[in-house]
């Protein structure tokens, strides 16, 4: 059995590139594990992300449409209220004398 180098502080050492490698296979299986606790896993994970993602953006389409809806609405019923004052103002409307 080969005992692993050790500095003066009692700390292994081994080299970079395994090293590397040791964190790339501990990231990998941590966003493994990460997907999985919340559902995404298997095969279907990356169009479940792309269905999640299309979804999103038809909530935000959704919103700002209904913002921009909304003043709209406002400015149009602004605006009719202005031409009514007008209008009751000119007396248009055949109003008592």
């Amino acid at each position: 059995m080969m005992t692993p180098p050790r500095s003066d502080q009692g700390f292994i050492r081994i080299p970079e590139v395994e090293f590397e490698a040791m964190l790339a296979r501990a990231a990998e299986e941590g966003a493994k594990r990460a997907l999985a606790d919340v559902g995404l896993e298997g095969k279907e994970a990356a169009l479940d992300i792309r269905d999640i993602r299309s979804l999103l953006e038809c909530i935000r389409l959704v919103r700002r449409t209904a913002v921009q809806t909304s003043v709209r609405m406002i400015t149009t019923g602004i605006m009719l209220a202005l031409l009514a004052g007008i209008a009751i103002k000119l007396k248009i409307f055949g109003g008592s004398p």
